[in-house]
């Protein structure tokens, strides 16, 4: 699984005009999952993004999750994380996972950012053409591969 995790002071999705998930402070996950993802890839990335210490405390460090600050999570599912680009400039996305393997796991995902926060993750619509709209606070970007584990 490969995740773009986003500090933010506002962020929403919708579909066709309508807004599926909206959060305020918080964070927008961007989740990509390919063929070889299992629960357990899952229940690891969930964990780790709940502990990411990249809000800042009372003397402006990052000192601070998401669960510190008893913020929100928006999960929006993205295949196009898991593009190849070596040959040519057209990506191509063979490692992304088929919807079939791959809608368990990002509902696993989820209920497990749910468990873990106490609180319901916002989503947008798994495979659907999305408008994601934030406001990145900082900004602060962090990409975590499950493959990768730096």
């Amino acid at each position: 699984m490969r995740a773009i995790i986003q500090r933010v002071s506002q962020a929403n999705v919708e579909v066709n005009g309508n807004t599926m998930g909206s959060i305020t402070i918080g964070l927008l996950v961007l989740l990509g999952i390919e063929n070889e993802d299992s629960e357990e890839d899952a229940e690891w990335l969930a964990n780790k993004i709940v502990a990411l210490r990249i809000f800042a405390d009372d003397e402006g460090l990052m000192n601070r999750s998401v669960m510190d600050l008893n913020g929100e999570l928006l999960v929006v599912s993205q295949f196009t994380l898991h593009a190849k680009y070596k040959k040519g400039t057209r990506p191509s996305f063979i490692r992304a996972a088929r919807p079939d393997h791959a809608i368990p796991l990002y509902n696993a995902f989820c209920l497990t950012l749910e468990k873990l926060t106490g609180k319901p993750t916002q989503t947008g619509e798994f495979g659907a053409d999305m408008d994601v709209h934030l406001t990145n606070d900082g900004p602060v970007t962090i990409f975590i591969d499950t493959k990768n584990k730096e």
